[in-house]
């Protein structure tokens, strides 16, 4: 007897799962009155008409991507001992390309662990769950979280507001000793501070670890500016590393206390600014004054494919106040998170920014998330992060 519902696709349909890829959308799949009455989240085989089973994988009638894959094999057990396979496997790769546990432990579909994004800060956990089958299944993950790492608290980071698109509620809660809140963590040799429990995502942003480091080698000696600084992500290794002058701009008080903590405890400067980026850019335009390094790295401008369009042209303007404040010879970092934006669209709006500013620029860098945010080879939108660095004249 099979250990879970089969669901099969449609005639013809599957193509991009036939090709290797862990998804599959909810008008390829017969979706008769069975799998309708499937719970939300339901771990199930999955099969195409012409029989060929794909393996096992979790379902929500009630979401596009209907089904996300987690093995290969049909009829897995999805219990403890699974999620241990795949933490250890995740675990063997971070420790391989970090020195101390500070990274992304997991991410989602680049780790074979769908809707599920688990950030390491030593012996604390924040993990963030976006789909109803992960939600079904994290009792066993933490079960497995356990067994592999032992940290001594864990937070559920739950409350994105994707989680709605699967019928998910909101909430944030420890799942194991107290909640944490503020928290210290090591990055390219700074100590940084984050808020497990109300700060931004999981906390903090690993992604832009080697971005962090690139803009630093570029302060050296030169003034900068850090728009939506956040914590002090790039301004405090700017400072660090010898930059003449670092002022941030974040509109949340709480990111500046953050980040004012993190130059305390480096020994450096930074001059903080409360202020909305776009209105502080357009007030630093209009007084003339520049900087030699700007870095924008906004939070998502296009949330949904609906926003693409007023997103875009977010990004040209975000662009074109930026280069407005960069010197002559300075360089600027134009950074999006946004997936639903493809990166030559990104490029595009970037360079129109810039050109519109009366600038010219030279792309110097391009890049993406670090490589404890691994890209599923088939799944092109987890490529999300996109940095372009320019030399402006």
């Amino acid at each position: 007897m099979a250990l879970h519902p089969l669901l099969k696709l449609r005639p013809r349909e599957g193509r991009r799962l036939r090709a290797g890829a862990p998804w599959v959308f909810s008008n390829e799949i017969v979706m008769d009155a069975a799998a309708k009455a499937l719970a939300p989240g339901s771990v199930v085989n999955v099969q195409g008409d012409d029989g060929i089973v794909f393996g096992t994988g979790y379902f929500n009638a009630a979401s596009l991507i209907s089904i996300r894959m987690l093995d290969a094999k049909a009829d897995t057990k999805i219990d403890a001992g699974f999620f241990a396979t795949s933490l250890k496997r995740a675990l063997l790769r971070r420790e391989a390309l970090y020195d101390a546990p500070f990274y992304r432990l997991v991410h989602a579909e680049g780790d074979g662990l769908p809707g599920l994004a688990i950030d390491r800060f030593d012996d604390v956990c924040s993990i963030q769950v976006t789909t109803a089958g992960m939600e079904k299944l994290t009792p066993v993950l933490l079960e497995a979280l356990e067994d592999v790492i032992a940290p001594k608290a864990v937070v559920l980071r739950n409350d994105t507001p994707s989680r709605a698109l699967e019928g998910l509620d909101s909430y944030v809660r420890a799942a194991k000793g107290e909640m944490p809140g503020r928290i210290s963590l090591i990055e390219n040799g700074v100590r940084y501070f984050a808020d497990i429990g109300a700060g931004q995502k999981t906390g903090w942003y690993f992604d832009q670890r080697d971005n962090h480091a690139f803009m630093a080698k570029l302060a050296k000696g030169r003034s900068v500016l850090d728009a939506y600084c956040y914590a002090g992500g790039f301004g405090i290794v700017a400072a660090k590393n010898g930059a003449a002058n670092v002022t941030g701009i974040d509109s949340s008080q709480g990111a500046l206390d953050l980040a004012g903590e993190a130059a305390s405890a480096n020994a450096v400067k930074v001059r903080p600014v409360k202020a909305d980026v776009f209105e502080e850019l357009e007030r630093l335009a209009t007084t003339n004054e520049k900087f030699d390094v700007v870095i924008a790295d906004p939070p998502p401008f296009v949330k949904s494919r609906k926003d693409l369009e007023p997103g875009a042209k977010a990004y040209r303007k975000l662009a074109r106040l930026a280069a407005a404040v960069t010197a002559p010879n300075g360089f600027l970092l134009l950074a999006s998170c946004s997936h639903n934006i493809p990166a030559d669209r990104f490029a595009l709006e970037c360079a129109i920014g810039i050109a519109r500013a009366n600038r010219r620029g030279a792309l110097i860098h391009q890049s993406g998330a670090g490589a404890d945010h691994p890209v599923h080879p088939m799944l092109p939108e987890t490529a999300y992060l996109k940095a372009l660095v320019y030399a402006l004249d």
